[in-house]
């Protein structure tokens, strides 16, 4: 009975993406009629202006935001998982704060070409992380305790170093550049950027699913891991690295997306009453759903299109508060 149901929460959440799917091709400046829509998929004739609109600018920013939302959630279920703590979230080990670190430096030293971004965001990410990790290494004590403290000595020097490059940038260009990437966008997604990235996206998703067992066992205490045959701090680090792969993948052409790596998971945990590695798909679906919303929005209730990150934040903060009030224990 609980399988079928599980069943049944994922192929309702599917619906629901789907149906957030549609709505997202649709709103826009440009509006695409569902009858539109259907003509494309069936491949009959429509306007010319129609046909570019959706190919080139409407699918490709949905898709990018279906795998955003995704990564996130799932990202974000597996470091609350791996560091047993629900309020952990992808920035926990940097990597959103060294891909910003990378932007800055891009947009300051190399004129912000959107390429040239992008790379220096995703190699941001990755080194912060791995810096964290040898950092980790380094130390006697190996446990979680000695990961979180890395990721917050790195995330406070990114900071730090993101703080003098904006005290030297040019404050009408430069400045108002780093500022605006910091608050997410999904406004220049292309089908060349979402081909870019994908191969990131999906080797760290694999690398997550092929750990999907071991990273059962990493939400019970390290004694327990090892008890069990698992070797806690190699299963974790590979763990952090799919992760970070799939984190980095997404803000090095979106620029950071806040609350979705918390909130989803918090939801997928109510919804399914689970703590495992299919919750954290879950979660995805989730944040997917979410991050179609947020998008929709921006592109739709104003005549310049709002950052990502203010409508998520928007969301995701009354939720948290909520869950605060109620003293919800389910988390």
């Amino acid at each position: 009975m609980k399988e079928k149901k599980g069943i049944y929460q994922f192929i309702i959440g599917l619906m629901i993406l789907g149906i957030a799917f549609i709505l997202s091709i649709t709103v826009g400046r440009y509006h695409i009629s569902i009858e539109d829509f259907g003509k494309i998929l069936l491949g009959r004739q429509v306007d010319a202006t129609i046909k570019m609109v959706f190919f080139h600018l409407r699918l490709p920013r949905t898709i990018m935001v279906i795998l955003g939302g995704m990564g996130l959630g799932i990202a974000g279920s597996i470091y609350q998982m791996i560091f047993k703590n629900p309020l952990a979230t992808p920035d926990i080990m940097g990597v959103s704060s060294g891909a910003n670190l990378g932007a800055a430096i891009a947009i300051i030293f190399f004129t912000g070409g959107s390429f040239v971004l992008g790379f220096t965001a995703f190699l941001g990410g990755l080194l912060a992380v791995f810096t964290a990790i040898g950092l980790t290494n380094l130390s006697r004590d190996k446990g979680i305790s000695s990961i979180v403290l890395a990721g917050i000595v790195i995330t406070s020097m990114a900071q730090g170093i993101i703080m003098m490059l904006k005290y030297f940038a040019d404050p009408e260009r430069q400045l108002a550049a780093i500022e605006f990437w910091s608050m997410g966008s999904f406004a220049g997604i292309t089908l060349d950027k979402l081909l870019a990235v994908l191969p990131f996206f999906i080797l760290g998703i694999i690398i997550l699913f092929l750990l999907r067992w071991q990273i059962n066992i990493l939400s019970l205490s390290d004694d327990e891991g090892r008890s069990l045959g698992v070797n806690v701090t190699v299963i974790r680090t590979f763990a952090i690295i799919g992760s970070t792969l799939v984190v980095a993948s997404i803000v090095s052409v979106t620029g950071l997306i806040t609350f979705i790596g918390l909130m989803a998971p918090h939801i997928g945990r109510i919804i399914r009453k689970k703590n495992d590695f299919n919750t954290g798909i879950f979660s995805g679906i989730i944040g997917a759903i979410i991050l179609i919303i947020a998008d929709s929005l921006a592109r739709s209730i104003s005549s310049s299109e709002i950052p990502i990150s203010i409508l998520t934040t928007f969301i995701g903060a009354p939720y948290l508060a909520y869950l605060i009030v109620t003293q919800d224990r389910r988390l």
